[in-house]
């Protein structure tokens, strides 16, 4: 007898990188797919070093039931981190999530009727998509360029649709790479305020940029220069992209209300984040440990990031038209049809599979109109000679199509 599944799973469809992923196993690939830190950019002996002094000093409390808002310790912390980037928040102003993404899906079991309407940016997060469209929602996307949203096409769409809330990812996002300007984060703080709209501001990339200087503020450290906007501010922080992603830390920052709410809603999923995760990571942070911890991902990925752009231009040429990423994990790319070569992504995925390397087709980051012609290649886990030797393959694919 076919079980008598809940509705709403006819909304989403499983994960096309998931899917994809069964494809590399194959002997010799090279993947730029996935979305993951390298496991080389791992702090070991720092993670050691603070799992070990969680035990020693508060051994019962890391090993026992927690608070369902956080471990006190690593709220402390997590709050002069944020501090560290300009966003001046109160422990107890945040709740420690398991990564980011519970956040967003708190967000969506506490925000989301079906039918509701929700703007997101188009192309962004897969898993948003996936989870947003679980509770229900009509995904409006709103489009972007190298400077993140465009902040006309935004203010229309809020007008016209009175959306719950605007999901965006300001700061090098996945999978665009695209930041957002100063200027146009403004804007949106404004309309936020004009329109009495929800913005969510989704930031596991922000701290990992390239170059000496930071990026710009993020929403929550520009709310105070808009009176009224950080009352109309979510902001999901994680520590996965830049300490570890096994030990599942995230946070959200927001209105009193909506932490409540979320806080009750993950009193049903998990009860708490796992304690002796956040002790570990309270310890790390207290060591101090975070800034060179920082500065060698930066530099490393910062690396990677400028010998796959000469790749690029080098092996595909004006086949591929992209934005040198000035920070995050991947390049977003189009391909132009220049020279009778391939525009449809899906298909020069599969010419590049049997080439032996891997990217991600753009279509599936859409919630609507998807732009076939677009690829996500991450830089992350492959060092400058394996970045060289598939971009050379990439291109035997292209010449193959």
């Amino acid at each position: 007898m076919p079980l008598p599944f809940a509705d709403r799973l006819n909304n989403v469809e499983t994960s096309a990188i998931r899917e994809l992923f069964k494809l590399l196993g194959k002997p010799g690939i090279v993947s730029f797919a996935g979305g993951f830190p390298d496991p080389a950019m791992f702090d070991i002996e720092g993670i050691k070093a603070a799992s070990s002094q969680a035990l020693n000093e508060e051994p019962g409390g890391a090993l026992q039931y927690g608070a369902t808002e956080g471990y006190g310790p690593l709220r402390e912390q997590l709050s002069a981190f944020m501090a560290s980037k300009g966003v001046a928040v109160k422990p107890e102003g945040l709740i420690v999530t398991t990564g980011s993404q519970q956040a967003l899906d708190l967000i969506g079991k506490t925000m989301i009727d079906p039918g509701d309407k929700v703007i997101v940016e188009g192309p962004t997060f897969l898993a948003t998509i996936q989870c947003f469209r679980l509770y229900g929602a009509e995904l409006i996307s709103a489009p972007i360029d190298a400077h993140g949203v465009k902040t006309d096409a935004l203010e229309q769409l809020i007008a016209e649709h009175r959306p719950k809330f605007v999901y965006l990812i300001p700061t090098f996002g996945n999978p665009s790479g695209a930041l957002l300007s100063r200027a146009r984060r403004q804007q949106v703080l404004e309309m936020a305020v004009r329109h009495q709209t929800l913005i969510v501001e989704d930031d596991p990339y922000g701290d990992l940029y390239f170059g000496e200087a930071p990026p710009l503020p993020s929403l929550m450290a520009l709310a105070d220069s808009v009176p009224g906007s950080r009352d109309l501010l979510v902001h999901c922080g994680s520590l996965s992209k830049v300490l570890a992603p096994g030990l599942r830390i995230g946070w959200m920052i927001g209105p009193h209300e909506l932490l409540a709410r979320a806080t009750m809603c993950k009193q049903f999923s998990d009860a708490h984040t796992s304690t002796f995760a956040q002790a570990t990571a309270a310890q790390y942070l207290l060591a101090g440990r975070m800034p060179a911890t920082l500065a060698h991902v930066r530099q490393v990925y910062g690396q990677r990031a400028a010998a796959m752009g000469e790749a690029l231009k080098r092996e595909l040429g004006d086949a591929v038209a992209f934005e040198q990423p000035q920070g995050g994990l991947f390049f977003w790319a189009r391909l132009t049809g220049e020279g009778g070569k391939a525009q449809d992504a899906g298909e020069f995925a599969k010419r590049a599979i049997e080439q032996l390397v891997a990217f991600v087709p753009g279509a599936p980051f859409y919630a609507a109109n998807p732009d076939r012609a677009t690829f996500r290649l991450s830089f992350a886990t492959a060092d400058v000679a394996k970045i060289q030797e598939g971009m050379g393959r990439l291109g035997n694919a292209l010449r193959a199509c």
